[in-house]
Protein backbone atom coordinates (compact mmCIF):
# COMPACT_ATOMS: atom_id res chain seq x y z
CA UNK A 1 0.00 0.00 0.00
CA UNK A 2 2.88 2.48 0.84
CA UNK A 3 2.86 3.19 -3.50
CA UNK A 4 -0.47 4.98 -2.99
CA UNK A 5 0.65 7.10 -0.41
CA UNK A 6 2.99 9.86 -0.74
CA UNK A 7 3.80 13.38 0.58
CA UNK A 8 2.75 12.78 4.28
CA UNK A 9 2.55 16.55 6.36
CA UNK A 10 2.09 16.23 9.34
CA UNK A 11 0.71 19.57 11.61
CA UNK A 12 1.06 19.14 15.27
CA UNK A 13 -1.57 21.00 17.17
CA UNK A 14 -1.69 21.33 21.10
CA UNK A 15 -3.47 18.58 22.52
CA UNK A 16 -7.41 18.33 23.02
CA UNK A 17 -9.46 15.47 23.80
CA UNK A 18 -6.96 13.27 21.75
CA UNK A 19 -6.53 15.34 18.73
CA UNK A 20 -2.82 15.71 18.69
CA UNK A 21 -2.62 16.73 15.19
CA UNK A 22 -3.95 17.62 11.50
CA UNK A 23 -2.43 15.48 8.69
CA UNK A 24 -2.34 15.89 4.79
CA UNK A 25 -1.15 13.11 1.75
CA UNK A 26 -1.08 12.29 -2.05
CA UNK A 27 -2.97 9.28 -3.18
CA UNK A 28 -1.90 8.10 -6.48
CA UNK A 29 0.03 10.61 -7.17
CA UNK A 30 -3.13 12.25 -8.05
CA UNK A 31 -5.25 13.25 -4.98
CA UNK A 32 -4.64 15.84 -2.53
CA UNK A 33 -6.53 14.79 0.30
CA UNK A 34 -5.64 17.14 3.52
CA UNK A 35 -7.56 18.22 6.94
CA UNK A 36 -7.41 14.66 8.18
CA UNK A 37 -7.34 15.32 12.14
CA UNK A 38 -5.33 12.88 13.69
CA UNK A 39 -6.79 11.13 17.16
CA UNK A 40 -4.69 8.88 19.63
CA UNK A 41 -6.59 5.98 20.30
CA UNK A 42 -6.28 4.73 24.51
CA UNK A 43 -5.11 1.41 23.83
CA UNK A 44 -2.02 3.20 21.57
CA UNK A 45 -2.08 4.64 17.41
CA UNK A 46 -4.07 6.48 16.14
CA UNK A 47 -7.48 7.04 14.34
CA UNK A 48 -8.56 9.07 11.54
CA UNK A 49 -11.16 11.51 11.12
CA UNK A 50 -11.77 12.53 7.67
CA UNK A 51 -13.02 16.39 6.61
CA UNK A 52 -16.60 16.71 6.92
CA UNK A 53 -18.80 19.79 5.78
CA UNK A 54 -22.23 20.49 6.95
CA UNK A 55 -22.82 16.62 7.51
CA UNK A 56 -21.82 15.38 4.53
CA UNK A 57 -18.45 13.57 4.65
CA UNK A 58 -16.05 15.36 2.16
CA UNK A 59 -13.50 12.45 1.39
CA UNK A 60 -13.15 8.90 3.21
CA UNK A 61 -11.84 5.31 2.48
CA UNK A 62 -13.89 2.94 0.80
CA UNK A 63 -12.83 -0.07 2.72
CA UNK A 64 -11.38 -0.51 6.09
CA UNK A 65 -7.90 -2.26 4.31
CA UNK A 66 -7.58 1.24 3.04
CA UNK A 67 -8.20 3.05 5.74
CA UNK A 68 -5.97 1.12 7.95
CA UNK A 69 -3.09 1.87 5.35
CA UNK A 70 -3.55 5.50 5.06
CA UNK A 71 -3.37 5.51 9.63
CA UNK A 72 -0.33 3.03 8.92
CA UNK A 73 1.91 5.37 6.90
CA UNK A 74 0.32 8.63 9.14
CA UNK A 75 2.13 6.52 11.96
CA UNK A 76 5.01 6.00 10.30
CA UNK A 77 5.83 9.63 9.66
CA UNK A 78 4.51 10.59 13.31
CA UNK A 79 7.02 8.14 14.32
CA UNK A 80 10.04 9.08 12.17
CA UNK A 81 9.70 12.64 12.97
CA UNK A 82 9.04 12.12 17.04
CA UNK A 83 6.15 14.50 17.24
CA UNK A 84 4.56 13.39 19.98
CA UNK A 85 3.99 10.17 21.26
CA UNK A 86 1.22 7.87 20.65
Amino acid sequence: MTNYISEVNIVPIKPKNGHVAFVSFVLFGKLYINSVAVYTRFGGGIRLVYPRKKNLDVCYPINHEFGDAIEQEVLIEILKYELFSV
